[in-house]
């Protein structure tokens, strides 16, 4: 089969780090993907072997999603949108793709949706109209009004057959965080939970020992990387480091460098992953990722949950995995670097967490519906 995955991501990296597991999942079991990227370029995240194509790239104006603004920090405007367009409406031309994926929208991405109805549009025009999915994350932002939901339930109506659901019904049902028709329980299609292979050992064991700090790939979590720069201080026997990221990771830690705290300050790093079998603990906020990550890993972890704008989903799924041994919380209104040092040390003591009991071939169960889907083509 041919697949095209849109997506845009436009705070953190999470969406485009799931798209591109999906995109792997393909290839492996012998499919060609091409992902049209929307977001800012994020090197730390691995695209090989995906047909990345680059859009002319948008971020939000920190967490209002409202204001998009291109590299260089103006706000996007007409003729930005309409070249965006253009450009993933022929990608979709010139693949002819058996299955198309939109990440996120409808249930997200409001802001563009001129973009995502035009994809759609063209989708039913081309000679053989491709399988339509949504690909959605466990937890979403319930929507603040009723008729946002109505209006996404008449979009996926209109132009989709079904919706991919990456989390456990038994663990994280879509109603947990959106209201479910009786329209959309029928299409929706429960994978498990999206995340590469557990990376295992670090071959030069880096991170070993050390407090790993993180906050995904984009530019947030600043009250959290100052509070742990003077957490550092507080814990001079336990090394820490903080790997920061976003666009502006340079400025950021050099900025961050001021307070000369003893924590160690580098860009994110692609080995992340591999890292997290050897720390001590972890302390990060709680995307999606993020999470499977530390779940794979089983490394002791401190979750301070991304709250900002009124931000809800990164708080539910803390409190999901709150429960766990080695996971502590702790809510951003009571974070210091004395509450963070106690929930750092409270999690190294716990009893070790093991990842069983959570699926996390969701990539793959993906390729196989998308495949029964699709009816053998390609």
């Amino acid at each position: 089969m041919k697949v095209l995955i849109a997506v845009t991501h436009l705070l953190g990296t999470g969406h485009l780090s799931r798209a591109l597991t999906l995109a792997r999942a393909f290839i492996t079991a012998g499919h060609k993907v091409q992902v049209v990227s929307g977001g800012f370029p994020a090197p730390q995240l691995n695209t090989e072997g995906a047909g990345l194509i680059q859009l002319p790239p948008l971020r939000s104006d920190g967490v209002n999603f409202t204001r998009l603004l291109t590299k260089d920090g103006s706000l996007a405007d007409e003729a930005y949108f309409s070249h965006r367009r253009a450009a993933l409406c022929a990608a979709l031309r010139d693949l002819q793709p058996d299955v198309l994926i939109t990440e996120l929208y409808p249930f997200g991405r409001r802001s563009l949706r001129k973009e995502f109805l035009a994809l759609l549009e063209t989708a039913r025009t081309l000679p053989r109209r491709p399988v339509v999915l949504s690909s959605i994350r466990d937890i979403l932002a319930p929507p603040s009004k009723p008729e946002k939901a109505e209006k996404a339930d008449a979009v996926i109506a209109q132009h989709y057959d079904a919706v991919l659901v990456h989390s456990d019904p038994s663990a994280t049902p879509l109603n947990a965080s959106w209201p479910v028709s009786g329209m959309l329980a029928a299409k929706l299609r429960y994978t498990g939970y999206v995340a590469p292979a557990a990376a295992g050992p670090h071959p030069d064991q880096a991170g070993m020992g050390e407090v790993l700090v993180s906050a995904g790939g984009g530019s947030v979590g600043t009250p959290v990387y100052r509070c742990a720069l003077e957490a550092a201080r507080l814990m001079p026997g336990t090394p820490w480091r903080l790997l920061v990221g976003g666009s502006d990771a340079d400025e950021r830690i050099a900025e961050f460098a001021k307070a000369r705290s003893p924590a160690l300050l580098e860009p994110a790093r692609q080995d992340f992953r591999l890292m997290l079998s050897h720390a001590t603990a972890s302390v990060s906020m709680c995307g999606y990722n993020t999470a499977l990550d530390l779940l794979q890993a089983g490394t002791p972890a401190v979750l301070v949950p991304f709250d900002a704008g009124n931000e809800t989903e990164q708080g539910l799924r803390a409190a999901s995995l709150a429960p766990l041994n080695g996971i502590e919380v702790v809510e951003t209104a009571n974070l210091s670097p004395e509450t963070l040092c106690a929930a750092v040390k409270t999690a190294m003591q716990a009893p070790p967490r093991l990842a069983g009991g959570f699926r996390f071939d969701g990539a793959a169960r993906s390729v196989e519906i998308a495949a029964e889907l699709a009816g053998g083509r390609g």
